[in-house]
């Protein structure tokens, strides 16, 4: 009974509302004399008033008038001119009207001419001997505006009606009259009122965009003459007929028929017995026959006729509210104001109700004359055969006003509206400036993901992005200038000063009332994450600089609203934080043309006794420059760990795999590698714990838990294995007892749940939409014991900049003895120029203990070479940027920025994996900045001798321009030679004068 296939498939089928109305009138030719012309205008230009009746009814690209005063100036301005549309108004001479227009017609056959003439009886019968084969429609001009508009809007729909009709289910009204006074009276109510009714129903689109485009799907009139020509229209367009207006008396095979509407309405209620028809006649002994068919009578000579039209209309055609009646008494039992509602009211309806009123095709009709196509064709095709079936019909009806609010929320950045946000909505906006570079990357994902309908259903999960608010930077404009806070937020005020004003400052009072709304909706943490101009831009990301902060879902609202409203206000401080003012100055940026939007975004993830975290997050990259074996650099590369996506960001040990290769995963290669380079700890939002008003440190409220400590509560399951110390082996399940280690066994080599399918498919597509190579960020939900595998949430994209200088192979070759430095995992592509100075920390002084104090140091030497504008090639033991002092330096990305080369040299009985998709790494690749990873003990297989060189000891020999405890600095006369090979992932530092 439910229509499964229907609704798998209705995403396929939204309407695309800019591809209806191609066929437009914006030029028309007035043939009229000076007095006709004066008549029509009264006080003011034929053109003026169709404007402000274009303005008046929300619709666009009202036409241009141009007047002459007969036919034959008409031929001579339409020789260098084309027009849309003639009207002609013919003076004394009507025969010399008809005449023109013949002679138009021949020379322009496709040219539509419609003759405008003053009502009266002397007319009527001068007209009744005119040849109207030059002539299109006659109207008689009644001295109303109203009728100018129904001309142009029939003609265009006459004009639009085979694509839009037929191709894209648009609606058709029919009306049946050859009396040209009564249709010319008849067509400007029924287009009025269509009209009006289009904009109230266009007020449900998501934006002023869609808006326009959705009122293109408003019904189309049709105007019929005698009784073939409509029986030919409704033929032509009779899957799509929203309903019949007819007289009665009209011609039938030639002659007039004095019951020829009659006979009209009996065969089009024996093709379709659900279709309304409203009949209209001067004779009141007609009704009997039509109330007797089940039609609507109304009688012509009747003063209210209008209204009664009117009323008429959205009783049979679906218009105005969905008016739920008793079929037994008729009393309406509810109002459905719009498809919202009808979601919320759908389970009260009663089953005698809902079986009538899906019985006589009322809900598609509403629907269908909402311009809501695909729910409406879905519904109109669907039996309801038997009220036993209510049950199924209300939550088949549900589901598929779900799937379709999610169709049309998808892909569109919404206005954020209060009243309108709810659990289906998907992206909306507060304030009208940008959206951000991190927010136009998610609008980004959100039109891919609309164009791809597998991430539906993608072998068993949905990806999607989570539901997003953005703060446009108009609102920071706002905020800083309101609260005068750029005097200090441009000092040279320590970080923590500036927060503790801006914390003090106040957010605009709507804003607060929206982000009321939001909490009302949104049942999880909350992500603020910065947005800026400058942030994930083409050519100069700004990747990490600013603050990301996380608000925990708190049971009392007023809490969660001050927290909230305290991270938007961190975010802002983070752009004028002494990090920033660095990057700002390393990257040729000024401060205050950065602008902020912020981003609130549900946080993905699940609680576990007052942690909260998603399954897994990861980061990937289209192009690989760590090839292992039969993977290519084009294959990408993905690093995934369990918890929150910040331990990758901040350097921590994820589990790296190519998609395309997701059985060859190195770390769990080998037990002891598994044992020994795999996650050990995870980060999770902590619920619980207070921990006061928002830091600098945007990461305060994070938890670093234990991954022994969650696997053992059964919260990561099909991502850790056990190991069984016994057989010394690894079991991949997580119910034994033994240690657990991060492998995601069950995920990259069973395939319980597709990641690396669906981490390479958003690669490819981001890559293919993007035309250029990416890196990506995604979280995760794996929901065992489920109907469905789980969700994958795709967070963020942005454009890698693939360096293409040439690589100069004699670099590259270049024996062993005159190097100092040789890498075979190396990123970056090109020859570096211009670098004479080396940085090194010894490799003696590295230490937990020590490495902060080196970060320091670093920070000041870096300041130094920035001042001077000089660069440098950077060497180090372990990883730069981790957050772990135990396994690199922790510095922050201002700290090095003027390095031009950054090496990592291994540390011993550790091996280094290189990291990949931070936000550190991102910074690398946008700036050119090469990287080297150097293992002197890695061989490329047993017989080989070692691929990896450091000369330590050379640099230990030359003099020193700075020296100290835990760094020394060497400059050489000439520049460094310096070539990197990033599709082999080789990299050579050549010693000066060899």
């Amino acid at each position: 009974m439910m229509n499964e296939d229907a609704l798998s498939q209705l995403y396929l089928k939204d309407t695309t509302f800019q591809d209806l109305m191609q066929r437009r009138i914006f030029n028309v030719l007035l043939i009229a004399s000076t007095y006709d012309a004066f008549i029509m205008e009264e006080d003011g230009r034929v053109e003026e008033q169709l404007y402000f009746e274009y303005i008046s009814l929300n619709l666009s690209s009202p036409p241009r008038v141009t007047r002459v005063s007969n036919s034959a100036e008409a031929m001579e301005i339409m020789a260098v001119k084309s027009f849309d549309l003639v009207i002609m108004m013919p003076g004394n001479d009507v025969s010399e009207t008809f005449t023109g227009a013949r002679r138009i017609k021949q020379s322009y056959p496709e040219q539509p001419i419609i003759v405008l003439t003053p009502f009266s009886k002397e007319v009527s019968r001068r007209l009744s001997n005119e040849d109207f084969s030059g002539i299109d429609y006659v109207f008689s001009w009644l001295g109303n505006v109203d009728l100018l508009l129904a001309i142009i809007k029939l003609l265009e729909d006459k004009l639009n009606a085979d694509n839009d009709i037929n191709n894209v289910g648009v609606q058709m009204i029919l009306i049946v009259e050859d009396s040209v006074r009564f249709y010319s009276s008849v067509l400007p109510i029924v287009y009025k009122f269509i009209l009006t009714q289009s904009r109230l129903f266009s007020t449900e689109a998501l934006n002023e965009h869609e808006r326009m485009l959705r009122m293109r799907g408003r019904p189309k009139v049709m105007l019929a003459r005698d009784y073939e020509e409509a029986l030919e229209l409704y033929e032509r367009y009779s899957e799509h007929i929203l309903g019949v207006i007819s007289d009665v008396s009209f011609k039938r095979e030639g002659a007039k028929d004095p019951k020829a509407g009659i006979r009209l309405a009996r065969e089009l209620r024996r093709r379709d017995p659900y279709l309304p028809l409203i009949i209209e006649s001067s004779e009141p002994e007609n009704a009997y026959d039509v109330r007797e068919m089940g039609c609507t009578f109304i009688d012509k000579n009747s003063k209210k006729f209008p209204v009664d039209l009117g009323k008429a209309i959205i009783n049979e055609f679906g218009f105005g509210d969905f008016v739920v009646r008793n079929p037994e008494t008729g009393e309406e039992i509810c109002r459905i104001h719009n498809l919202k509602e009808l979601q919320k009211s759908i389970f009260d309806i009663p089953a005698e109700a809902l079986y009538w009123h899906a019985s006589f095709n009322d809900i598609s009709r509403w629907l269908y004359s909402r311009a809501m196509f695909p729910i409406a064709e879905v519904i109109k095709q669907h039996r309801f055969s038997d009220i036993s079936d209510a049950p199924r019909v209300r939550q088949l009806f549900f589901d598929l006003i779900v799937k379709y609010r999610k169709m049309k929320n998808r892909g569109v950045v919404a206005i954020f509206r209060q009243d309108r946000f709810d659990h289906y909505s998907n992206f909306a906006r507060i304030g009208q400036g940008s959206l951000g570079g991190k927010g136009r990357g998610l609008a980004f994902i959100d039109s891919i993901i609309k164009k791809n309908t597998e991430c539906d259903n993608f072998d068993g999960i949905s990806i999607s992005i989570p539901r997003t608010v953005v703060l446009c930077t108009d609102i920071f404009d706002e905020f800083m200038e309101s609260n005068q806070l750029y005097p200090i937020a441009l000092s040279d005020m320590p970080d923590e000063q500036i927060l503790r004003h801006f914390l003090r400052a106040a957010l605009p009072e709507r804003i607060r009332e929206d982000l009321k709304a939001l909490l009302q909706v949104v049942d999880t943490p909350i992500a603020v994450r910065s947005s800026s101009l400058l942030e994930d831009s083409h050519y100069q990301p700004f990747a990490g600089i600013y603050s990301t902060y996380m608000v925990p879902k708190f049971s009392d609202p007023d809490r969660m609203l001050g927290m909230l409203t305290d991270a938007i206000k961190g975010v802002y401080a983070s752009v004028f934080y002494s990090d920033s003012k660095a990057y700002m100055t390393a990257t040729s940026n000024v401060i205050d043309q950065e602008k902020m939007a912020v981003i609130l975004q549900e946080v993905v993830g699940k609680d576990l006794d007052g942690y909260y975290f998603p399954s897994f997050s990861g980061v990937g990259r289209s192009l690989n420059y760590y090839p292992l074996g039969e993977e290519t650099p084009e294959d990408g590369v993905a690093e995934i760990a369990v918890g929150l996506g910040k331990y990758i960001v901040d350097g921590g040990v994820g589990l790296r795999f190519s998609p395309r290769h997701p059985g060859n995963v190195l770390q769990t290669s080998e037990l002891e590698l598994a044992l020994r380079d795999t996650q050990t700890r995870m980060y999770a939002l902590d619920m619980i714990g207070d921990k006061g008003e928002i830091k600098v440190e945007d990461g305060y409220n994070v938890a670093k838990l234990r991954v022994q400590d969650v696997a053992d509560k059964g919260a990561l399951t099909y991502m850790v294995s056990t190991y069984d110390f016994r057989d010394n082996v690894l079991r991949d399940n997580d119910k034994s007892d033994g240690r657990k280690v991060v492998t995601f066994n069950n995920v990259l080599k069973h395939d319980v749940y597709p990641l690396a399918k669906a981490v390479d498919f958003m690669l490819r597509k981001g890559q293919q939409e993007m035309q250029r190579p990416v890196e990506i960020e995604f979280a995760g939900m794996i929901e065992p014991g489920k109907k469905s595998k789980g969700r994958l949430y795709w967070l963020q994209i942005r454009p890698i900049v693939d360096r293409k200088e040439n690589v100069d192979e004699a670099v590259m070759a270049t024996p062993d003895d005159c190097l100092l430095l040789k890498s075979s995992t190396a990123l970056g592509h090109g020859t570096i120029e211009g670098v004479r100075t080396v940085v090194y920390v010894r490799p003696e002084k590295f230490s937990s203990s020590n490495n902060s104090l080196i970060a320091r140091e670093m920070e000041k030497i870096n300041r130094g070479f920035l001042e001077r504008d000089e660069r440098y090639l950077l060497i180090g033991p372990g990883r730069w940027g981790s957050s772990d002092s135990a396994l690199g330096i922790p510095v922050k990305w201002p700290a090095i920025s003027a390095a031009r080369l950054i090496v990592e040299s291994a540390l011993p009985n550790y091996r280094i994996e290189p990291s990949q998709g931070t936000h550190f790494f991102q910074n690398l690749t946008s700036f050119g900045v090469a990287y080297f990873t150097i293992d002197t003990t890695r061989k490329r297989n047993a017989d080989a001798g070692v691929t990896d060189l450091y000369d330590v000891a050379f640099l230990d020999a030359m003099p020193a321009v700075y020296e100290s405890e835990f760094m020394r600095i060497v400059t050489f006369e000439d520049p460094l030679v310096i070539g990197v090979n990033g599709l082999k992932g080789t990299g050579v530092v050549v010693k000066p004068n060899k």
